[in-house]
Formats: structure tokens, sequence, C-alpha cells
């Protein structure tokens, strides 16, 4: 790292906690900040930096709390700011950094600026938010809500219509206005001083919006937006701050995650997400992954980004199906493709993710439609009832896409309700919780959290996981994901079987001087058997 200080999130691993569906403290069947207090020596031992936190702040909760009220208040379903300044202090007494889940395209309509906005356009909050004229019935454009509907609101008092691009109850922020955005800085202050880690925001993108020209998202003043943002409110600090982008391009996300800090420490980006979506029907089928593309798409954001940027590495989050069920095999193999994924992923570039759950291998959930909550999937239900699809197609839809599949209580014993409550639990437990927990893999050298566990070892252990250099090797393979790391003293080979058949491996010669770090199965063939994964090093020298 050539002697010049690294930023800490550069070598860190971050977990996601969706607090209503990690650990209940109070019996009311909803996770709550007191449960995931009582969780933090399970993640301590896991050996995370930090926990990214979906939002917790005062909301009516049609978007599960990303519709917020008050960004300077806790919800009472998660408990109070005293639950969250104890949060604060625990986890860092265990050396993990909280990060706040903000909200900062889109508030709630219960929000008291847009009760104000609402009272007459000579009011000084009318213009926190976007508001345009027109008359019942006829509203400025055709744009659509992403979750159904149209994106703009008759007020009849006002004769206006004001901007949606979610909910309708979650209605737009003006970011053209300077006076919003010193108000939001005020509240990002507000967070650092109480001794928050950093901030992930929600839909990063849309902040620049123009809805009169259409444009959703990446508008012609994002960027000086967030230049600003960054400058304001979130420079100064040892803050890691991470913004969800799916319109991000590599070009982009040079901008987002330059390394003089001018703008964010980096961005999500989808692009290899997206692969497996059918054009046309995004939110309601799957289709096999492009294996191919999929490799090139990881390795440009790698090679595009080295030097310029800054990488997310994620497979899931709380808006995506669990990714051994999307991708690998969530039956015989569930536990070695699930290790395979996360060795895959940890020994590329950037910051990894763990989304609760994912380092027990938890998978998707086969529902009744009566047990879906998510806003999107009931949408999604009645659409697709209106436009006669059977119940057996439309659950088969919800089984491969629904957010909820993410959502599910966090398994964490064989006891009722995976231990995860005392009471009735706000969304249904995955019956599979009996054999798939964390009570049954925390001691288990050879669970997919041990797995989890070592690779977050190796990574503070070697400095080429953090600044070596990409390259992809064999990229016209059709089963097999190999990749380098390179730095001046080290180098990483990484061998992923990304499928169900064994193969033979074409780089069993590579490895001859090199030492196994780790891999999923107990011994070394020279095949590799279904979902086989192995990462190898040396050093630069020829020493092992």
């Amino acid at each position: 790292m050539n002697g010049i200080a690294q930023p800490w999130w550069k070598s860190a691993v971050i977990y996601q906690v969706y607090p209503r569906s990690f650990m209940d403290a109070n019996g009311d069947g909803m996770g709550d900040l007191p449960g995931v207090i009582s969780k933090l020596d399970y993640l301590a031992g896991l050996g995370i930096d930090a926990i990214w936190l979906s939002p917790v702040f005062r909301s009516p909760q049609d978007d599960n709390g990303y519709d917020v009220s008050d960004y300077q208040d806790i919800d009472p379903l998660f408990g109070t700011l005293e639950d969250m300044d104890r949060l604060i202090a625990e986890a860092k007494k265990r050396g993990i950094r909280i990060i706040l889940d903000m909200v900062l395209n889109h508030s709630s309509d219960e929000h008291r600026w847009f009760i104000e906005a609402k009272k007459s356009r000579d009011n000084p909050y009318h213009d926190f938010y976007v508001w345009r004229d027109g008359e019942a019935g006829t509203p400025p454009n055709d744009m659509p809500a992403s979750f159904g509907g149209p994106a703009w609101e008759w007020v009849p008092e006002l004769k206006q219509y004001y901007f949606h691009q979610y909910s309708v109850k979650q209605p737009d922020l003006n970011w053209e206005n300077p006076a919003m955005r010193q108000e939001l800085y005020k509240i990002l202050h507000w967070w650092a001083a109480r001794g928050v880690g950093g901030f992930r925001l929600d839909v990063v993108d849309h902040f620049g919006k123009d809805p009169d020209q259409k444009i959703r998202v990446a508008g012609p003043r994002l960027h000086e937006y967030i230049r600003e943002l960054s400058r304001e409110a979130l420079q100064g600090a040892e803050l890691v701050t991470v913004g969800e982008a799916w319109s991000a391009t590599t070009d982009s996300a040079k901008l987002y995650s330059n390394p003089d800090g001018s703008e964010l420490s980096m961005v999500f980006q989808f692009e290899h997400i997206k692969l497996d979506r059918v054009p046309g029907r995004e939110n309601r089928e799957l289709m096999p992954l492009p294996f191919l593309q999929f490799k090139e798409v990881l390795s440009r954001w790698q090679t595009e980004l080295y030097e310029k940027g800054w990488n997310s590495l994620f497979w899931e989050n709380h808006d995506l199906p669990r990714c051994v069920s999307r991708w690998g095999d969530d039956g015989e193999y569930r536990e070695t493709c699930a290790k395979m994924l996360a060795i895959l992923l940890f020994g590329m570039q950037g910051t990894p993710y763990i989304y609760q759950g994912q380092e027990l291998g938890m998978t998707n959930v086969d529902y009744a439609l009566d047990d879906y909550r998510d806003i999107g999937a009931l949408n999604h239900i009645r659409e697709m009832r209106a436009e006669g699809y059977s119940e057996a197609e439309i659950l088969h839809s919800l089984h491969t896409v629904s957010r909820d599949n993410a959502r599910t209580p966090m398994q964490w014993s064989t006891e009722e309700n995976a231990g995860f409550t005392k009471g009735k639990p706000w969304l249904r437990v995955n019956p599979n919780y009996r054999t798939i927990n964390a009570e049954a893999q925390v001691n288990d050298p050879d669970s997919v959290y041990a797995c989890y566990r070592a690779l977050i070892s190796l990574r503070k252990k070697y400095p080429v996981f953090a600044d070596g250099r990409y390259a992809l090797l064999l990229p016209e393979h059709k089963e097999l994901f190999a990749y380098t790391r390179t730095n001046a003293e080290e180098e990483l080979l990484v061998v992923c079987n990304f499928y169900g058949h064994t193969l033979q491996n074409p780089l069993d010669a590579e490895t001859s001087d090199m030492r196994l770090l780790i891999s999923d199965y107990p011994d070394c063939r020279e095949t590799l058997r279904p979902y086989e994964a192995r990462i190898y090093y040396r050093t630069r020298t020829g020493r092992k």
C-alpha cells in the first residue's frame, strides 16, 4: 500500500441488518434495536467491522421504514433514541461501527415538512417538494411510479400535483431547493455527532431527477448535488458513505467513488444483478444467468475502477432474492454453493457486504399468497390477478423475485419461530429454520458461517485482498470463474466452479507453488467438484 494510510473501509467487511427481521427483544413479533444489541457478540464473532442498519427512523411504515416522518427520532416499533445511542456505544466496544440508511430522495407524506407544504403554495416548506400545476385527472405527464400507478398525485386544495417515484405516501424531495438541502445536511451532522460511522444513501442517483423531462435518475445536476452533500456534510470525519445507484456505470462510479473524496466512498451498482432479469418483465421473472456476461461485467468493474474508484461487493440485500436460490442450488449442494459464492465475492477488490442470513446460506421462501407483506409483492399480486394469471403462476413469480424472500426473520435456532421472537412474527419464518440456523453453525468448522468468518480473517491478514490488481482467467469457460489478484509482494488465484458438474481443473498446474488458503471441500483433487471453490496464495518471490 506504498506506506499511504488507507481509509478503514477499504479493508472492512460490512453486515446489513434489516431490523424488523433480525431479532425481537420484546416479543411483539417485530425485530428491534435491543434485539440487535443482544446479537452484537454474534456479529463480533463473525469478524465484521460495521453494521449497515436499514431505516429505523419514525415512519408510518408504508414502505417498511423507507418513508421517513422524522429523521431525528426512532420509530417506537424499533425502540428509542436511547436504544440507538446504546447500540452505537455497545457496537463501538466491539470495534463495530453503525451505518445509518438515509432516505434523502423522498420523505413520508406524514413528515412535518410535507404537512406544512400542503397548507399553501406560499408556505416556506412548499418548495421542499416537487409540485406542478394541473387539472384533476390530467397529470403533468405519464410517468409511472415504481410501485404502480402514476407518479403524480393530485392535491385538490392546492390545485397542484406532487411527484412521487415510489408510494403515493413517499413524496419526492426537491433537491433543486438549497434550503431543503441544508436541512438534510443538518440531519447528517446531527447523526455524525451521535457517533455513527457512516451513511448508506438510498436511491442516490434519483437526487438529480427532472420530472418535466421524464428523467428519474442521473439527471444533469446529480453530481453537483452529491459534491455539495459531501463537502457540506460528509467530509472531515472517518465516515463511510455508500450510494445506492441502479443506474451506475463504471464511468459514473469513478465520479461517485473518486479517490479524492469529493463525492462518496463507494457506490452500489447493479449491472450484475440485472443480468438475469427478463426484459420487460424485470419484476416478474428471472431467466438463467448469462454466465459469460456475468464474468465480463464483474471483471470490467474490477479493472476499470482499479485505483480510480472503489467497488461495493454484494450478492444480496433487503430488495433482492437469496443468492443461493437465485444463482445456485438451495437443495443438495446448498452449503457448498453458498460457500462458493462467498469465496468468489470475497476474493475481489472492494468492500464486501453480507446481508443478514447470507452467512448461514438462508434461502428463498415458498409462501402462500396470504403470507406476503411487501408493498411491491402486494401490488404484484393485484396486477397479475387483473391480467388473468393463475395463482400458481403468481406464486412462482413471487417465489423467484419477491423482496420478502430476503425479509423473512433471521434463523437463530430450532426454537419456535427460529428463536427470532416469542410472539407472532410480522412475517412468517422460513420453515427450513430447523436445519438452517445460527445455533447449528457457529461452532461447526465446516459451516457456511465458518467459511464467511475465515474469509473475513483472510481479508484482514493479506493486503493483496484490498490492493491487488485483478485479472480474469479463462473468460470463455462456460462453468469456471477464475481470476488473479496481484500486488508487488503477493498473488492470489481464485478458482470457482459455478455449477453442479464435476470439471477438469485447467489451472491445476498454476497452483503447484501456491498455498491453499481456503476451500469449500475438505480435500483437493485434480478435478473441481460441484460448486468447488478455492483461493490460493503465494508471495511474488515464489515463497509460499
